[in-house]
């Protein structure tokens, strides 16, 4: 009951600082919807508009009041689009939920990899080289990837189309891109654990019962060392949604991310907050879920000690 009272604590926080983030700008979003591909400023449908929306109420009774509509589920409407702001959402959410789904597989499969040629590979040079990796990879900004993703593949030796055009490629090489800066810190915690890990008792004597060593790695070594690189997953979901938005509109992709630059452009207040909302419920929800599996996966850890290792990861980041 604690975690999901701070669960919901969190989300009423996140509601308080998008809508008086938003609202504290100089500029009106009724004007700016008015205005937009008008040549003339009409003030009567800007009170309209204002009067529909609720924008021409006190600001406290604009917060309670759509803070209210949040609590039964009522986004509002999208002030740029006329949809509702579930509507306008759910039909590009899907996409980006692909896009962030084929991250974290390829996100898995680069630390998996990693962890085994660090701490398996025959080459000692080998093995050091690979551990720099994941440093390198947590450096490098997302945006300035894709770019240059895009110049290389796309414009110079023209493997895929600039724009989205259906093929494999056009949605491979962004969830690639997306890839590399989420799977530095769980190849990070996954190589670290996996190193303790071999050299527990346990794991010795697996190996001198003639154990090889691709089975004591998967059945002994990556075991343990997974409930932490879980954990760790489950806080890089934040990272992931917000490099969605990055991938989206470097590659030019539909999604969260063109919806976001849409909201942001027009003041779109129902809008911007049903999209941090959601992405506040994704990363509450799935840090919950973590934290009440956990337990399951691995009987000896216990919630307490599973909130001490996040306090201590928190100081780590």
């Amino acid at each position: 009951m604690t975690r999901i009272g701070q669960s919901l604590l969190v989300l009423l926080l996140a509601y308080t600082v998008v809508f008086w983030g938003v609202t504290l700008l100089p500029s009106d979003p009724a004007e700016i919807f008015v205005s937009k591909g008008e040549a003339y400023y009409n003030p009567e449908v800007v009170e309209q508009v204002k009067q529909f929306y609720g924008y021409d109420k006190p600001v406290l009774v604009q917060y309670f009041g759509q803070l209210g509509q949040l609590v039964t589920g009522n986004f509002g409407f999208s002030l740029s689009s006329g949809q509702t702001v579930i509507e306008r959402i759910g039909d590009v959410v899907g996409e980006t939920l692909k896009l962030a789904s084929a991250a974290t597989v390829f996100a898995l499969i680069f630390s998996v990899a990693i962890v085994v040629v660090a701490t398996a590979g025959k080459s000692v040079r080998l093995r050091n080289a690979v551990r720099n990796i994941p440093p390198l990879f947590s450096a490098v900004p997302t945006f300035w990837l894709g770019l240059v993703i895009l110049q290389i593949f796309s414009v110079q030796l023209g493997l895929f189309s600039l724009f989205p055009d259906g093929s494999v490629l056009s949605f491979v090489i962004p969830a690639l891109v997306l890839a590399v800066p989420i799977s530095a810190p769980i190849a990070q915690v996954l190589l670290k654990n996996a190193e303790s890990t071999l050299g527990l008792p346990h794991v010795n004597t697996a190996r001198a019962k003639g154990g090889t060593p691709g089975w004591v790695f998967r059945k002994h070594v990556l075991k343990n060392a997974a409930g932490p690189a879980l954990t760790v997953t489950a806080t890089t979901v934040g990272a992931l949604l917000g490099g969605s938005v990055i991938t989206e509109t470097v590659f030019s992709r539909s999604g969260l991310g063109s919806v976001l630059m849409d909201g942001v452009a027009n003041q779109d207040i129902s809008l911007i907050q049903g999209l941090v909302l959601l992405t506040t419920v994704v990363i509450v929800a799935v840090n919950l879920a973590v934290d009440l599996v956990y337990p399951i996966l691995d009987p000896r850890v216990t919630r307490t000690q599973i909130k001490g290792f996040n306090t201590r990861l928190g100081r780590f980041n």
